[in-house]
């Protein structure tokens, strides 16, 4: 791109380390949008007329409205994520433009993020914590279970969804000892015998579970899938977690779950809507931890992240195969 008269424009749609926006600028007439805070649709809206290139992350959709106000020389888009929920990828290839991914590159801190929420709401540690800043911690003592919470040895685990996230996810795990490991899916999985992984239904896998994790991906056929039957199915001390997308489940349905204890406990990286209200009624209920869409959230991820998403706009703007397409 050296070689241009004028540099091509590009849009990003949030604050991005500086030291991968320097490539970027180099060949590129770079715009970054907001500082400290979070940039809103309607801001990403107003600056991308006339961008050959955009940048975003999956708080900005991208639909066939937006590509009107965007223009006829828009060639690609590179979203710094996994999921794709959030673009019309019918309508882009149908327009020519060039949409990139980071695929692979979430997939370690993802499964990190997943035992984390699951050993967080096993052993309660929300809770202990309060103990300790209320002073309850040395003056309540119920019994000698007091603040116990669930054991991963001996456990049976359930995983919604064997794919990257999922076998990675078990193969973490698998270090705990657990006494099984279900997963269920559309179809067996050759590489679930690396974690010694039976394939069961949907509901044989809820039913028998000490553990539910979802790590499947989110399509039209299956939002909402954890819904107030699934939660029926569940053992009344089960522990379930959620590291995909939040429309995969009915959040009124989970509310009621654990608060009645249907379920023993919930832990949520992802919410219908991002962001969650402060006041949301989940965030009342003591067996349920909520965080902000952080499972990518290691440094090292991040940068892997913001540096293939600035690969992919370059690649596609110089006419070359961007290194991790949709």
């Amino acid at each position: 791109m050296s070689n241009l008269n004028i540099k091509p424009k590009v849009l990003v749609s949030h604050q991005w380390p500086p030291e991968i926006l320097l490539r970027l600028k180099e060949h590129c007439q770079v715009k970054v949008l907001g500082s400290d805070s979070f940039t809103t649709q309607e801001e990403f809206l107003k600056a991308l007329p006339g961008a050959d290139a955009v940048i975003i992350i999956p708080s900005i959709t991208i639909d066939n409205k937006v590509l009107d106000i965007a223009g006829p020389q828009l060639k690609v888009i590179a979203t710094a994520s996994a999921g794709l929920g959030h673009i019309d990828l019918n309508e882009c290839r149908r327009r020519g433009i060039k949409v990139g991914y980071v695929a692979d590159t979430v997939t370690k801190a993802v499964a990190e993020m997943t035992i984390s929420l699951m050993l967080a709401m096993a052993r309660r540690l929300d809770e202990a914590m309060q103990s300790v800043k209320t002073g309850a911690w040395g003056t309540e003592w119920g019994s000698a279970l007091w603040m116990c919470g669930k054991q991963v040895s001996g456990s049976v685990i359930g995983i919604v969804g064997l794919g990257r996230i999922g076998l990675a996810t078990a193969k973490r795990l698998s270090a705990f000892e657990p006494s099984r490991i279900l997963y269920c899916g559309n179809s067996v999985k050759p590489e679930a015998a690396k974690v010694k992984a039976d394939f069961v239904s949907f509901n044989e896998l809820l039913e028998t579970s000490d553990f539910v994790i979802a790590t499947c991906s989110v399509h039209a056929r299956n939002q909402k899938l954890f819904n107030a039957e699934a939660f029926a199915r569940m053992k009344k001390d089960s522990v379930f977690i959620n590291v995909t997308r939040g429309a995969l489940v009915d959040q009124d349905a989970l509310y009621d779950a654990l608060s009645t204890h249907k379920i023993g406990a919930a832990g949520l990286d992802v919410t219908t809507p991002e962001p969650l209200p402060a006041d949301h009624k989940l965030l009342t209920l003591k067996n349920c931890l909520i965080t902000p869409h952080l499972a990518s959230g290691t440094i090292e991820t991040r940068m892997a992240m913001c540096s293939l998403a600035v690969d992919n706009i370059l690649a596609g703007l110089t006419d070359k195969p961007l290194p991790c397409p949709c």
